[in-house]
């Protein structure tokens, strides 16, 4: 027990040390000029101004890492990563200024003992190097002074987080709820009514109805915003047919590949090995009499198949040994041969015949590669002389005009994924174009090449009603065979309600399903409505193009005696726990802000966005 608390401990301080030097690098700017050190105080706490800086640049560069494309911090204060990392960095200095009123405080010996044995600060042979200890705080824009304070700071907070947030139950009875609702069973009866069940046909619509419905579900004829998108492209693809093959570069081509297209006869086998030649004769004479099988032998040598396998080998491959195996015209056992492990029994499973293909036949195979490649290094020679003429101010029309690139315009959305924006390199340069922006040479993931520009974007909009008579058509016949289907369906449920199976439907049952379960065919909210139910209802659920009758036949609760039950149970209670803990320390830390008091100074602030590009 105390071994097991002592590694838990050591990893834990371990997790501190990494976080805190995380959490105090990363900032271009590691320090600021003048006077200012603080953007604020809590209690008698400083707020320091380095490490807001460097705190805020950290979520700047997550929330970019998501978004695909860095961030402004005019765009990062937009979304409100300023105000959530200042609310989060008073609370934090607020929990640093109640332990440091309450007297708590990590030793020297203590600091020393995690410095030490924190994997990032130790040398190759494991021990504590202080020239890592000094480069990595280096790189960090600190000192050994600042950097163990800063330690001793995080150890303290972590206490306090401790005390208060830690070692909480939650309830039972809240605890069995939760259980309930997430484990309990459902038996019912359902079956599902189709365009097929109509028991009339569906009338053609009329251009009213149409509107109609064009008008009443226009969010669903809304086109995306999309970003018209002028591009001068080059690939392989589009100059590979101007390369000539070079019929040395082919030979050589084929011989470095030789052991792809010739390849020696191989076979499948099995090796077992044993102690002396005698008991291999043994074995083997058991094999030849049928008094035992390969199996058996095996088996009494206390080994699996899998520990035999050698996969497909060559008579080379066999050594000593090869000359009796590759005697065998078909699958069979060879032996007893002579191997460095002992004598042995081979047995083959399959015999893979050599195989041979010639230059003229793989020609073309080794033509089309070589082509590619040649039209991939054509493609690499251009890129510095048209990185060149963009430098120099050249439109794409005027690069097409003067290199092998084309150019093209495209009408781009979110998701599509045609022509030249089945690359995602296009596509991530797509979506973080600006209007204005000058083109900038970008590559392919084939080898090509690419630069575009920004003309317009336009915003979501209404499709056009006759671009979309097709799909409104579709969505009014789908609308329409529901609705009729539900009114039958409703006939139908007295029939269900009573147990008696309705005239020529097809009822299936279904036993103990859980709500997270999963019923192919039916819409997703169907089994959202079907716990909804009470035992011995009936009711009518409308999927996108059919219906479906349900009977829920029988409510049941968690089964104790399920272990997945008790560890769901074990999960919730953990889960809520923390959640309690947490919602303690949040009130907690916003007790001790307003009792301590929180000064902020709005100018070191403004100071620390003014280093931001």
């Amino acid at each position: 027990m105390a071994k097991g608390t002592s590694k838990a401990k050591n990893s834990a301080a371990w997790i501190i040390i990494v976080l805190l030097i995380l959490g105090l690098g990363g900032f271009g700017v590691t320090n600021f000029s003048g006077n200012v050190r603080s953007i604020g105080t809590v209690g008698d706490t400083d707020i320091d101004v380095n490490r807001y800086a460097r705190q805020l640049q950290q979520q700047i560069n997550a929330f970019s890492a998501q978004m695909g494309r860095q961030l402004t911090l005019a765009e990062a204060r937009q979304f409100g990563i300023d105000q959530a990392v200042l609310q989060q960095l008073v609370g934090t200095v607020a929990l640093e200024n109640e332990a440091a009123q309450l007297g708590l405080s990590v030793g020297d010996e203590e600091v020393r003992r995690q410095v030490l044995a924190t994997p990032a600060f130790q040398g190759l042979d494991g021990s504590f190097d202080r020239l890592a200890y000094s480069d990595t705080l280096d790189n960090s824009g600190l000192n050994e002074a600042q950097f163990e304070d800063s330690l001793r700071a995080e150890v303290a907070r972590t206490m306090v987080q401790g005390a208060v947030g830690s070692g909480l139950a939650a309830p039972a009875s809240v605890v069995d709820r939760i259980l309930g609702f997430a484990m309990e069973r459902r038996s019912f009866t359902w079956t599902e009514l189709t365009v097929d069940d109509l028991a009339d046909p569906i009338a053609e619509p009329s251009e009213a109805d149409l509107r109609a419905y064009f008008d009443a579900n226009s969010d669903d004829f809304m086109l995306p915003e999309t970003r018209r998108i002028t591009y001068a492209w080059l690939t392989p693809d589009m100059i590979v047919d101007t390369i000539e093959g070079d019929e040395d570069a082919l030979r050589a081509l084929y011989d470095e590949r030789i052991g792809q297209y010739i390849s020696a006869e191989r076979r499948l086998v099995e090796r077992l090995i044993f102690p002396s030649r005698t008991e291999a004769d043994t074995a083997k004479a058991e094999l030849d009499a049928g008094t035992a099988s390969f199996e058996n032998l095996v088996t009494a040598r206390q080994l699996d198949l899998a520990d035999l396998d050698l996969g497909d080998v060559t008579e080379d491959e066999l050594g000593a040994a090869g000359a009796a195996v590759f005697a065998l015209t078909e699958p069979g056992i060879a032996g007893p041969a002579e191997t460095s492990l002992g004598p042995a029994l081979f047995r083959i499973n399959a015999i893979l015949a050599a195989q041979e293909t010639s230059f003229d036949a793989a020609r073309p195979e080794l033509l089309d590669e070589y082509r590619l490649d040649a039209a991939r290094r054509a493609i690499d020679d251009q890129i510095d002389p048209i990185d060149d003429l963009l430098a120099g101010g050249a439109t794409l029309e005027e690069l097409a005009a003067e290199t092998d690139m084309e150019l093209s315009q495209i009408d781009w959305s979110r998701g599509d994924t045609g022509a030249i924006a089945a690359y995602s390199a296009f596509r991530a340069a797509a979506a973080a174009a600006a209007e204005g922006d000058f083109p900038a040479l970008e590559t392919l993931d084939d080898g090509g090449v690419f630069a575009l520009r920004l003309d317009e974007v336009i915003a979501p909009r209404l499709q056009p009603f006759e671009g979309a008579r097709g799909r409104a058509n579709g969505g009014w016949r789908a609308a329409e065979t529901v609705a009729a289907l539900a009114g039958q369906a409703e006939a139908l449920l007295p029939q269900l309600q009573g147990g008696d199976a309705a005239a020529g439907l097809e009822l299936s049952a279904e036993t103990d399903i859980r709500r997270n379960g999963f019923i192919p065919g039916t819409p997703p909210d169907f089994l959202d409505q079907v716990f909804a139910m009470q035992a011995g209802e009936t009711r009518v659920i409308e999927g996108p193009s059919s219906v479906f009758l349900v009977r829920l036949d029988a409510i049941a609760p968690p089964d104790p005696a399920e272990p997945e039950v008790a560890t769901r149970r074990d999960g919730f209670a953990e889960a809520l726990a923390q959640s309690i803990g947490a919602d303690i320390l949040r009130a907690y830390s916003d007790a001790i802000q307003t009792q301590a008091g929180i000064s902020l100074n709005q100018a070191a602030i403004n100071a620390v966005h003014a280093q931001f590009p």
